[in-house]
Protein backbone atom coordinates (compact mmCIF):
# COMPACT_ATOMS: atom_id res chain seq x y z
CA UNK A 1 0.00 0.00 0.00
CA UNK A 2 2.80 2.43 0.87
CA UNK A 3 4.26 1.74 -2.56
CA UNK A 4 1.21 3.25 -4.25
CA UNK A 5 0.94 6.28 -1.95
CA UNK A 6 2.98 8.37 -4.40
CA UNK A 7 0.17 7.95 -6.94
CA UNK A 8 -2.51 9.37 -4.64
CA UNK A 9 -2.00 13.02 -5.74
CA UNK A 10 -2.07 11.85 -9.36
CA UNK A 11 -5.33 9.95 -8.86
CA UNK A 12 -7.02 12.74 -6.91
CA UNK A 13 -5.88 15.43 -9.36
CA UNK A 14 -6.99 13.47 -12.41
CA UNK A 15 -10.39 12.68 -10.87
CA UNK A 16 -10.98 16.36 -10.00
CA UNK A 17 -10.03 17.44 -13.53
CA UNK A 18 -12.24 14.73 -15.07
CA UNK A 19 -15.22 15.78 -12.95
CA UNK A 20 -14.82 19.48 -13.83
CA UNK A 21 -14.22 18.71 -17.50
CA UNK A 22 -17.08 16.27 -17.95
CA UNK A 23 -19.60 18.34 -15.96
CA UNK A 24 -18.86 21.50 -17.96
CA UNK A 25 -19.09 19.60 -21.26
CA UNK A 26 -22.34 17.92 -20.18
CA UNK A 27 -23.96 21.26 -19.32
CA UNK A 28 -22.80 22.79 -22.59
CA UNK A 29 -24.21 19.84 -24.59
CA UNK A 30 -27.49 20.02 -22.66
CA UNK A 31 -27.89 23.79 -22.46
CA UNK A 32 -26.57 25.21 -25.72
CA UNK A 33 -27.54 23.85 -29.14
CA UNK A 34 -24.65 22.82 -31.38
CA UNK A 35 -22.96 25.83 -32.99
CA UNK A 36 -25.01 28.26 -30.89
CA UNK A 37 -23.24 30.88 -28.82
CA UNK A 38 -24.01 32.64 -25.55
CA UNK A 39 -22.06 35.88 -24.93
CA UNK A 40 -20.35 36.08 -21.53
CA UNK A 41 -18.17 39.19 -21.94
CA UNK A 42 -19.31 41.13 -24.98
CA UNK A 43 -16.58 41.44 -27.58
CA UNK A 44 -14.24 38.99 -25.82
CA UNK A 45 -15.77 35.73 -24.52
CA UNK A 46 -18.69 33.49 -25.42
CA UNK A 47 -19.76 29.96 -24.61
CA UNK A 48 -20.09 28.32 -28.01
CA UNK A 49 -21.08 24.66 -28.34
CA UNK A 50 -18.76 22.99 -30.84
CA UNK A 51 -18.00 19.33 -31.51
CA UNK A 52 -14.36 18.91 -32.50
CA UNK A 53 -13.39 15.76 -34.36
CA UNK A 54 -9.78 16.92 -34.63
CA UNK A 55 -7.02 17.56 -32.12
CA UNK A 56 -6.43 20.46 -29.76
CA UNK A 57 -7.56 23.84 -31.05
CA UNK A 58 -9.52 22.13 -33.88
CA UNK A 59 -6.37 20.89 -35.66
CA UNK A 60 -7.51 18.53 -38.46
CA UNK A 61 -11.17 18.99 -37.52
CA UNK A 62 -12.10 19.59 -41.16
CA UNK A 63 -10.84 16.14 -42.20
CA UNK A 64 -13.91 13.91 -42.63
CA UNK A 65 -12.69 10.46 -41.73
CA UNK A 66 -13.56 8.20 -38.81
CA UNK A 67 -9.87 7.33 -38.61
CA UNK A 68 -8.91 10.81 -37.39
CA UNK A 69 -10.76 10.35 -34.10
CA UNK A 70 -9.47 6.81 -33.72
CA UNK A 71 -5.88 7.88 -34.29
CA UNK A 72 -6.24 10.71 -31.75
CA UNK A 73 -7.80 8.30 -29.24
CA UNK A 74 -4.89 5.90 -29.72
CA UNK A 75 -2.38 8.74 -29.37
CA UNK A 76 -4.15 9.80 -26.16
CA UNK A 77 -3.81 6.31 -24.69
CA UNK A 78 -0.12 6.28 -25.66
CA UNK A 79 0.40 9.75 -24.14
CA UNK A 80 -1.35 8.71 -20.92
CA UNK A 81 1.03 5.77 -20.60
CA UNK A 82 4.06 8.03 -21.09
CA UNK A 83 2.75 10.55 -18.56
CA UNK A 84 2.18 7.86 -15.92
CA UNK A 85 5.72 6.60 -16.55
CA UNK A 86 7.16 10.13 -16.24
CA UNK A 87 5.18 10.69 -13.05
CA UNK A 88 6.53 7.44 -11.59
CA UNK A 89 10.11 8.44 -12.46
CA UNK A 90 9.80 12.02 -11.19
CA UNK A 91 11.43 12.82 -7.86
CA UNK A 92 9.11 13.58 -4.96
CA UNK A 93 10.72 17.01 -4.67
CA UNK A 94 9.82 18.00 -8.26
CA UNK A 95 6.40 19.32 -7.26
CA UNK A 96 5.99 21.65 -10.23
CA UNK A 97 6.65 18.83 -12.69
CA UNK A 98 4.28 16.50 -10.84
CA UNK A 99 1.51 19.13 -10.98
CA UNK A 100 2.21 19.63 -14.69
CA UNK A 101 1.94 15.90 -15.36
CA UNK A 102 -1.31 15.67 -13.37
CA UNK A 103 -2.80 18.52 -15.42
CA UNK A 104 -1.71 16.98 -18.72
CA UNK A 105 -2.94 13.51 -17.77
CA UNK A 106 -6.30 14.80 -16.52
CA UNK A 107 -6.82 16.81 -19.70
CA UNK A 108 -5.81 13.96 -21.98
CA UNK A 109 -8.15 11.61 -20.13
CA UNK A 110 -11.03 14.11 -20.30
CA UNK A 111 -10.79 14.48 -24.06
CA UNK A 112 -10.28 10.73 -24.47
CA UNK A 113 -13.56 10.09 -22.63
CA UNK A 114 -15.33 12.34 -25.15
CA UNK A 115 -13.75 10.57 -28.12
CA UNK A 116 -14.71 7.15 -26.76
CA UNK A 117 -18.26 8.06 -25.72
CA UNK A 118 -19.52 10.57 -28.31
CA UNK A 119 -16.87 10.36 -31.04
CA UNK A 120 -15.86 14.03 -30.84
CA UNK A 121 -14.57 16.45 -28.21
CA UNK A 122 -16.91 19.12 -26.87
CA UNK A 123 -15.30 22.57 -27.02
CA UNK A 124 -17.03 25.66 -25.72
CA UNK A 125 -14.73 28.45 -24.52
CA UNK A 126 -14.72 30.92 -27.41
CA UNK A 127 -12.34 33.86 -26.93
CA UNK A 128 -12.13 36.61 -29.50
CA UNK A 129 -11.30 40.22 -30.10
CA UNK A 130 -13.37 41.70 -32.89
CA UNK A 131 -13.23 39.24 -35.79
CA UNK A 132 -10.11 37.49 -34.47
CA UNK A 133 -10.98 34.22 -32.72
CA UNK A 134 -8.77 31.92 -30.69
CA UNK A 135 -9.77 28.32 -31.48
CA UNK A 136 -12.46 27.10 -29.07
CA UNK A 137 -11.29 24.94 -26.18
CA UNK A 138 -12.50 23.26 -22.99
CA UNK A 139 -11.37 22.51 -19.42
CA UNK A 140 -9.28 19.53 -20.57
CA UNK A 141 -7.49 21.61 -23.21
CA UNK A 142 -6.80 24.30 -20.59
CA UNK A 143 -5.28 21.73 -18.25
CA UNK A 144 -3.10 20.29 -21.01
CA UNK A 145 -1.89 23.75 -22.03
CA UNK A 146 -1.15 24.92 -18.48
CA UNK A 147 0.54 21.60 -17.70
CA UNK A 148 2.70 21.84 -20.81
CA UNK A 149 3.79 25.38 -19.90
CA UNK A 150 4.62 24.33 -16.33
CA UNK A 151 6.57 21.28 -17.57
CA UNK A 152 8.48 23.46 -20.02
CA UNK A 153 9.35 25.95 -17.31
CA UNK A 154 10.45 23.16 -14.98
CA UNK A 155 12.61 21.45 -17.61
CA UNK A 156 14.10 24.78 -18.75
CA UNK A 157 14.85 26.29 -15.35
CA UNK A 158 14.63 23.75 -12.56
CA UNK A 159 15.77 20.36 -13.79
CA UNK A 160 19.19 19.49 -12.51
CA UNK A 161 21.55 17.84 -15.00
CA UNK A 162 22.10 14.14 -14.36
CA UNK A 163 25.14 13.44 -12.24
CA UNK A 164 27.87 11.38 -13.87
Amino acid sequence: MIRYRKYLPLAIGVVVILILDQITKYYIRQGIPAYASVPVIDGFLSLTHLQNSGAAFSFLSDVRSPWVGRVFALLSVFAIGIIVYLYRETAETATMLKVALILILGGAAGNLIDRLTIGTVTDFVDMYLGAHHWPAYNVADSCISIGAVLAGIWWAFFEKPAEK
